[in-house]
């Protein structure tokens, strides 16, 4: 077990040894650690290996801020250049939080951030604050999903998280426009472990659990939401999620980026700037109280709101230590025999 502070103040001092000035450091730390967190393990700490190794090759770019494309007061358009996401996203988020309280809500697209990590992780911040966020990202890099349909792999996951406001704990929503993520099903590789379900399809149509048919020669493909029986929802999802992130940032799958990055999708809504936000919490809260006590179709699982076992999780962790994965563990130890930092 280790505490939250010190897995905090131990990320920081690796990005900064790694090239980050302070602030960029603490952002990405940070939100490694919130996804650690709240659950997130592929999206977590595990990712800071990732991360600086990024920093080593220059593929992260270290120094520098994001370039304005566009301004019209409610949206703004930037250019990352490939700057870490969680910085960029952050700022993305302070910037659109104080101008939605005299827009009522503001949008930023991000074009070449760098990877975003958890998109929960950046959600009970801004809900608390009495803002809607909603938050995109797609990987114009990446095809690990193939169209519903088809077999050739063409688009990312492209995860869509919603963090909403209410009288209580906020609601917050992240799922993947795909039935299980990249992180996920490399990870269970890894480990030589099947997935749970069958999440994937061989390079011959058959839905599969095992992570290998994912890096056949020609590969696999994660499925759309919804699997074969539905996945043309998903898919629609994902071609929204497209269009939100790469079509309006400007920057996308035509240009064959070569660079591990993002498309990011930022939308801060103020209630006041609609019905205000006491009737927006009134609201949220009584439909939220609603389904909670539907009743259960097994007592011993109760319907639970979206993000309420990540704050659970989040509260014990933060009482009584991170509990960590192996193979984070490992790698973290690694990475403080490397730049010689204590851990």
């Amino acid at each position: 077990m280790r505490s939250s502070q010190a897995l905090l103040q131990f990320s920081q001092q690796v990005l900064q040894q790694a090239g980050l000035d302070e602030e960029k450091a603490f952002h990405t730390a940070h939100i490694l650690l919130e996804g650690e967190l709240l659950g997130h393990r592929t999206h977590g700490l595990q990712l800071l290996a990732s991360y600086v190794a990024e920093l080593e090759k220059d593929t992260m770019t270290k120094t520098g801020d994001a370039k304005l494309l566009n301004d019209m007061g409610a949206v703004l358009a930037l250019d990352g250049s490939y700057l870490p996401g969680p910085w960029l996203v952050n700022k993305a988020i302070d910037e659109a939080c104080k101008r939605a309280q005299q827009y009522g809500t503001t949008i930023v697209t991000i074009q070449k951030s760098h990877h975003i990590a958890c998109l929960a992780a950046y959600l009970e911040k801004v809900a608390r604050q009495g803002f809607m966020i909603i938050l995109a990202c797609s990987d114009p890099r990446n095809k690990t999903v193939a169209p519903f349909g088809g077999l050739t792999p063409t688009y990312s996951p492209d995860p869509l998280a919603v963090g909403i406001p209410t009288e209580s704990d906020p609601i917050m929503i992240d799922v993947s426009m795909s039935t299980t993520s990249n992180g996920l099903v490399a990870r269970s590789h890894r480990n030589q472990e099947l997935l749970p379900h069958n999440w994937l399809m061989d390079n011959q149509g058959n839905v599969s659990n095992d992570p290998a048919t994912f890096y056949a020669n020609p590969p696999g493909s994660i499925l759309p939401l919804g699997g074969l029986d539905s996945g043309y929802k998903g898919f629609g999802l994902g071609l929204m999620i497209e269009a939100l992130t790469s079509a309006l940032g400007g920057h996308g799958r035509s240009e064959m980026p070569l660079r591990w990055g993002a498309s990011v999708y930022v939308q801060i809504i103020s209630p006041e700037g609609f019905a205000g936000e006491e009737a927006f919490k009134r609201e949220a809260e009584y439909f939220k109280n609603q389904c909670l006590n539907s009743e259960p179709i097994d007592p011993n699982k109760p319907v639970r709101m979206p993000g309420a076992r990540g704050f659970e999780l989040k509260q014990r962790q933060l009482e009584n230590g991170v509990e960590l994965l192996a193979e984070t563990q490992s790698s973290l130890e690694e990475l403080a025999e490397k730049y010689r930092i204590s851990f």
